[in-house]
């Protein structure tokens, strides 16, 4: 079976956590135990991840020395895409004792200049702030902002993936069973100029929908949207929480929960599912079991009840 598992923040950063590189580590080799039980059962794996935290920190850094002269967002999403595709690559490889080929790719991904997501941002990057603060450096940077939770972050335009222009590559490397970890940060966005020529945009692609996209070019199997909670829940953060175990797509489209969080997580799997694939949300820990259906929440196309 070829599995692509898309890794959430928490697989390399707690909430709360401090962005350094001792962290973000030892975050990646409990994800690097979970990750090595899905090749150590005989399946195919390409890993995604996203890059919110990180690439918001490298703007920061950028800013702090010559605000006129800071890079953009697809070369700094790039930068992310190896760092973190360094550190998932070596903790995998040391789990599995080095007998399973790896490799990290950068992954371009072709998004619309005219697409909506120009004009709405969404999606957040950088480290958390109170209001004050957050108010007070968007001020001076001319950022976008957004509450998050009980604060406030840094939010960017985030379009849909259009296409992927290195999927021969990655064709070839999971064909070869090489474990790939690729689409960093939902892939570095491009556009298509007249020429067919690319050119870098200022965007952060959802990691979630974006994984989605390439899961089904690739003709996977199954898709795993790993987290930090056990499922998706009915009435999330109330005391009438519950777990839900299976999903139609419709039922999924229904759910009323929070765009920035959980909305593209279900936006993906749906996707996944009417496509005719396998696709399951859950917790990162329990990666292995929800390919046999006995954790997470699983989607369908439709009951079959």
């Amino acid at each position: 079976m070829l599995v692509v598992a898309a890794l959430g923040g928490n697989a390399l950063l707690q909430r709360g956590e401090p962005l350094t590189a001792q962290v973000q580590r030892e975050n990646v080799k409990v994800a690097a135990k979970a990750l090595a039980d899905i090749v150590r059962a005989g399946h195919r794996l390409v890993i995604t991840h996203g890059n919110g935290p990180q690439v918001g920190l490298l703007a920061l850094q950028n800013d702090a020395y010559k605000p006129e002269e800071s890079y953009p967002l697809d070369v700094l999403g790039a930068q992310t895409a190896g760092m973190i595709g360094y550190l998932i690559e070596q903790e995998l490889e040391n789990e599995l004792k080095h007998k399973q080929p790896i490799a990290t790719l950068l992954t371009q991904v072709v998004v619309d200049l005219n697409d909506p997501a120009f004009a709405h941002p969404t999606k957040y990057i950088g480290p958390v702030y109170n209001q004050q603060e957050a108010e007070a450096r968007a001020a001076l940077s001319g950022w976008q902002i957004a509450q998050d939770g009980d604060k406030w972050r840094r939010v960017v335009a985030s379009p849909q993936p259009k296409d992927i222009p290195d999927l021969q590559v990655l064709k070839l490397l999971v064909e070869q069973n090489v474990v790939v970890v690729c689409n960093g940060g939902g892939g570095i966005p491009v556009v298509r100029r007249a020429d067919q020529s690319l050119q870098g945009i200022e965007a952060v692609i959802d990691k979630d929908l974006s994984s989605a996209f390439l899961a089904e070019k690739l003709g996977a199997d199954a898709l795993l949207l790993l987290t930090d909670v056990e499922s998706v829940y009915q009435n999330f953060g109330t005391p009438q929480a519950r777990p839900l175990r299976k999903l139609t797509v419709a039922q999924g489209g229904r759910l009323d929960v929070p765009a920035g969080s959980m909305g593209p997580k279900i936006k993906a799997a749906s996707s996944f599912a009417a496509s005719g694939g396998f696709s399951a949300i859950g917790r990162l820990s329990d990666a292995l079991a929800m390919l046999s259906g006995h954790a997470g929440t699983q989607f369908v196309a439709q009951s079959n009840d």
